[in-house]
């Protein structure tokens, strides 16, 4: 089904393995700096737009479209000949399955990457940092849910000086990763009011799921 592959970076499937224990990266002050820096870049991120590819373990390829508003907002469309689509309107995730022409609504705060959405980025409280590794120009963050690890591992990507995102990759309960690398980001995007609003394709029609 092609639109899971999108739903492993909002990591929306339930802890279906038992958590392993993955202790915190001790933090030095070169890396508390770091951290900061990257907290005060996401939240000064409001209104962006970019075109992505996404890459599953297996190799399987698809591109599309990602619009953000934050706080809360996100709308996820995939190039032709898919017509999958993810919307968050700031309480709900609906993801648009144009294969079984129905729609599955989760709560948007069950999300690993809902913390990206919110009004304030903050990467302590209930997300635990497991790691953060340098490489030339480039910052690798991971993250888990401290309160359940299982829920899977998000790993954010940054180009440095200047800091930008430029990718994440997730690994999800079952171990399968999926890598997403954004191009040609846009900031200060000003959105039509109906960006953020999920109307299904087949409105009308009653063969709708929610979990």
């Amino acid at each position: 089904m092609r639109i899971a592959l999108l739903v492993l970076f909002l990591c929306l499937l339930p802890g279906l393995t038992r958590a392993a224990e993955i202790a915190p990266t001790p933090l030095f002050e070169r890396d508390k700096a770091d951290l900061a820096r990257i907290e005060a870049y996401l939240n000064h991120l409001k209104n962006i737009s970019a075109d992505f590819l996404q890459i599953d373990d297996r190799g399987g390829t698809m591109t599309g479209k990602i619009e953000i508003q934050r706080p809360g907002k996100m709308r996820v469309v995939y190039d032709p000949p898919s017509k999958d689509f993810i919307v968050a309107d700031g309480d709900t995730v609906h993801i648009w399955n144009a294969d079984l022409q129905s729609q599955t609504n989760v709560d948007e705060g069950s999300s690993l990457a809902e913390f990206i959405l919110r009004d304030h980025v903050n990467l302590g409280g209930d997300v635990t940092v497991t790691k953060l590794e340098r490489f030339p120009a480039k910052l690798e963050l991971t993250l888990i849910q401290k309160n359940d690890p299982a829920m899977g591992q998000l790993t954010l990507i940054f180009e440095d000086k200047p800091l930008m995102l430029r990718q994440w990759r997730v690994i999800d309960p079952q171990g399968v990763t999926t890598g997403v690398s954004l191009q040609n980001m846009r900031e200060d995007v000003s959105f039509p009011s109906s960006t953020f609003t999920f109307v299904p394709p087949n409105f009308g029609n009653n063969r709708t799921q929610d979990h």
